[in-house]
């Protein structure tokens, strides 16, 4: 099984531009990322793409880049070109975010073992622990069959336990966090890649959603490991607080 590992960075962002070259303890964020995932055992190759050039500069120093286009809506139309630049065949695409310094690549590999030919899409969920993240909308939750294909994703908590309070959820429901790391299979890329916006997406900003509107599968894999994604100029400073200690 081939497996292109993809990076998405972008230096546009709103809460935090310039955030890939952020520096974390002397390295910046992307090559943090990049190095994680030189740690893998599954994928077979590991690019950054990026629309912009002090990022492809910064990233040749240790690693390879794709420059893609600037108009991308999304990190996987940014796989899509990536994966049509690099030549080369591949099974899989693995999309890794490019602010995840410290992505744990067991994570990576346990995503890619769900990988099999058959499976179109697959991602991670990790059980939710705390009452506060079941009611957080920020925390993405997702619902899953008896064979773990996602039902599917929300930014409520589903399913919504009729006769009990709130605050009691997560004591009567497994309830699961959505891991942002996506695997697609390279011919469900391209055709995903080429769908209208979905009235679920419009609804809830969750990509995942048109997919599953248009009837594609996603294997969904469990995990009990989590790793601090970086967003904010904040959320940096207390990624460098953590590795100081």
């Amino acid at each position: 099984m081939r497996i292109l590992g993809v990076i998405p960075a972008r230096f546009a962002s709103t809460r935090f531009p310039g955030k890939p070259l952020a520096d974390i303890g002397g390295k910046s964020m992307i090559r943090r990322v990049y190095e994680q995932c030189k740690k893998c055992n599954s994928l077979s190759r590991i690019v950054v793409a990026t629309d912009d050039e002090r990022i492809a500069t910064h990233v040749k120093n240790f690693g390879e880049v794709i420059l893609t286009a600037t108009q991308h809506p999304s990190g996987t139309d940014r796989c899509r070109e990536a994966l049509a630049k690099a030549g080369g065949s591949f099974d899989y695409v693995i999309n890794i975010q490019g602010d995840e310094p410290f992505i744990d690549p067991s994570q990576i590999d346990l995503l890619a073992g769900l990988l099999d030919g058959k499976t179109e899409l697959a991602t991670l969920a990790k059980v939710i622990t705390e009452e506060r993240h079941v009611q957080d909308p920020n925390v993405v939750k997702v619902i899953t069959d008896l064979n773990d294909k996602a039902l599917y994703f929300s930014r409520n908590p589903i399913p919504y336990q009729r006769s009990a309070g709130s605050q009691e959820w997560h004591e009567l429901f497994e309830y699961k966090k959505h891991i942002g790391i996506y695997a697609y299979r390279t011919d469900i890329l391209e055709q995903i890649t080429k769908l209208p916006v979905s009235a679920l997406e419009q609804s809830e900003s969750l990509e995942q959603l048109r997919w599953l509107e248009n009837g594609y599968r996603i294997q969904v894999g469990l995990t009990d490991l989590e790793t601090a994604g970086i967003d904010t100029p904040e959320d940096l400073e207390r990624a460098i607080q953590n590795l100081a200690q």
